[in-house]
């Protein structure tokens, strides 16, 4: 069976990730409170930014605004999203 997590995003308890994805504090804060779902939501979400906004991963300003970033995006706040970029809709015909 695997372990579920009270999802920060979504608010309810769904599959967590298997391992923290990154070392330290903040990893396991993310490993104990953010689902799989979102977790891989925010994966998606983090390379549009990074390729939108042309980040260097090399500078620190770039990686301080993604962590910045990721915060509110697990918290429900108002994070910045890809300019131009509109989401698939299902097909409903």
């Amino acid at each position: 069976m695997s372990r579920t997590v009270f999802c920060r995003k979504y608010q309810q308890e769904l599959e967590g990730l298997p391992n923290p994805p990154f070392p330290g504090p903040k990893g396991q804060d993310i490993y104990d409170n953010v689902s799989a779902k979102a977790w891989q939501e925010w994966m998606a979400h983090q390379t549009m930014l990074i390729n939108e906004k042309r980040l260097n991963m090399m500078e620190p300003s770039s990686r301080a605004y993604l962590a910045d970033q990721m915060t509110k995006f697990f918290s429900g706040e108002d994070y910045d999203a890809a300019e131009g970029f509109v989401p698939e809709q299902g097909d409903d015909k």
